[in-house]
């Protein structure tokens, strides 16, 4: 099992002046690998130990927020396995909001890979409920939560714009991914071995946060925290990366390892366990959590300006006092 051993805070405060788009949306993946190792992870019995982590650390930041949601949708709910941390919080906190799962992949859908029979428990742990994004009714959730979920999108602007149009007006967004400073350890004795890219790009947290201001939300706050995990050997690390997800880079390397390359690559993984404070293997995840309100729309000033009719309504509101 891997143990906790560092966890490291720093905060950045996204400002909504700032309107700079990242210089590309879509991240370079190989999208038919990014769908098998998605749906491989949504077959799992359990969600990755990290997600589960990760899940409870950000419910921990619900208290920050003042309004009970009547709606929450946890998005990409099987992905991220945050329900039951999700429900723990606001049991704590006095509230019962209708927490509903939206899936952006369906382990039914035809692409589906290794789809389990109907007999497997996999299938059991599903949500019947579970909405597709495009089944989501706009303005719905007065909360939007998505823990460890965004990586696995090749298009993260995208998803954020879904985010936007089903959440109703002054609701909240909680979000949490995998950031490019995720395993250091590994990239370098990849890059010492000239063995390629371990896995591919993550996006920035303050890309994150322009594409939210992008997006039309308001007061986006992004930080960052770097969680050390460590395993008594190469070969449990290995497995435990495993659990969370695969090498999506277009440019790894093309053909199959062989069997003397891992044994290559676990001696090197043991050769950075020595050098560690336990002579544990130790790798590093950067945590990037993202916060932001949908404020009212505002038509802007334009020959010709198309408002959705929803945006409409709620522009023509009497104003908050």
């Amino acid at each position: 099992m891997c143990w906790i051993v560092l966890n490291i805070l720093a905060a950045m405060d996204a400002s909504p002046q700032v309107h700079t788009p990242a210089a590309s949306a879509r991240r370079p993946v190989d999208e038919v690998a990014l769908d098998r190792a998605v749906q491989r992870l949504m077959q799992a019995n359990q969600a990755p130990w990290l997600h589960a982590e990760v899940a409870r650390r950000m419910a921990d930041r619900l208290a920050i927020v003042k309004a009970r949601p009547a709606v929450v949708l946890d998005w990409a709910a099987q992905l991220g396995g945050g329900r039951a941390a999700l429900q723990a919080a606001y049991a704590s906190l006095g509230g019962r909001p209708d927490i509903r799962s939206v899936e952006p992949r369906s382990s039914a859908d035809p692409k589906a890979v290794d789809a389990p029979s109907w007999w497997s428990p996999s299938r059991w742990r599903r949500t019947p409920a579970a909405l597709a994004p495009s089944q989501v009714c706009a303005g719905s959730a007065q909360l939007i939560w998505s823990n460890m979920a965004l990586q696995a999108e090749s298009d993260p602007s995208a998803t954020i714009a879904q985010w936007h149009r089903a959440l109703a007006v002054d609701g909240f967004l909680m979000f949490s991914t995998l950031g490019p400073g995720s395993l250091p350890e590994l990239r370098s004795l990849y890059a010492a071995q000239s063995w390629g890219s371990p896995m591919a790009p993550l996006v920035d947290m303050h890309d994150l946060g322009d594409m939210l201001v992008a997006a039309g939300f308001a007061d986006p706050v992004m930080d960052q925290e770097l969680i050390s995990l460590t395993w008594p050997t190469a070969e449990a690390a290995l497995a435990e990366l495993r659990t969370l997800g695969a090498n999506v880079d277009p440019l790894r390397f093309p053909g199959l390892r062989t069997p003397r390359w891992k044994s290559r690559l676990m001696a090197a993984l043991d050769e950075v366990g020595q050098r560690s404070p336990g002579g544990r293997v130790t790798l590093t995840f950067e945590i990037a959590y993202g916060h932001a309100f949908r404020p009212p729309a505002r038509a802007r000033v334009a020959p010709e300006a198309r408002v959705d009719l929803a945006d409409f309504r709620a522009m023509t509101r009497e104003p908050r006092r």
